[in-house]
């Protein structure tokens, strides 16, 4: 457990609570109070990690993941799936009239672009609340160029499996796309920011 622990980079205390909440499976008993945990233990520690401290996902949450993995029947695309569902926050949109237009969008958007589209997906229905609250703002714009933004998030999403090209373990290729998920949208907001400050430099001295 102390080897396990310097591993992991984790107190002893918090992968005995993991073990008793089971999202650990338990190591192979080598006495009455010693047990070997091997590297596919350090391997689940830091997939959990990965869903509650960066995905911020609840315990319940993290249980579903995991039995997922453990059962061994689905694709890795369903398993990311259920972990993608987990870290997009939902959108409410309370007007009918803009709910049905914003679904009318997406289910175009999605069609041209072949990506998957079921209207009780929290990825949908994340979009569907973007799209409402950009038309409600009055930025009609950015509807305008949807599928210019559409082409970046393929191209970005390409990049993104690049990362688990050959990688073997389902729990690593879920980690790594969960951590590469929430902190690549940060980093892409970043380097937003910084793009909008070479082009609005750029724009302004154009314009004076």
């Amino acid at each position: 457990m102390a080897e396990l622990s310097e591993k992991a980079g984790l107190p002893v205390a918090t992968i005995k609570y993991y073990l008793r909440e089971g999202l650990l499976p338990p190591g192979e008993r080598t006495s009455p109070n010693q047990a070997k945990y091997g590297e596919g233990h350090v391997q689940r520690i830091k997939l959990i990690r990965a869903l509650m401290e960066v995905g911020g996902l609840s315990l319940a949450t993290v249980g579903e993941v995991l039995a997922a993995v453990d059962a061994g029947e689905a694709s890795p695309h369903h398993i990311l799936g259920i972990a993608q569902q987990s870290i997009t926050p939902p959108r409410q949109v309370a007007d009918d009239e803009a709910r049905e237009w914003a679904l009318a969008t997406v289910r175009d958007l999605t069609e041209r672009r072949g990506w998957p589209c079921k209207d009780d997906d929290l990825v949908i229905q994340a979009l569907v609340g973007v799209l409402c609250t950009i038309r409600e703002v009055g930025h009609g714009w950015y509807l305008d160029h949807l599928d210019d933004y559409a082409e970046i998030a393929d191209r970005t999403a390409e990049l993104d499996f690049e990362a688990i090209a050959g990688i073997e373990s389902l729990e690593q290729i879920i980690e790594i796309a969960v951590v590469e998920t929430l902190l690549g949208d940060r980093l892409l907001s970043v380097l937003r920011r910084l793009a909008q400050q070479r082009a609005s430099k750029a724009y302004f001295a154009r314009e004076g």
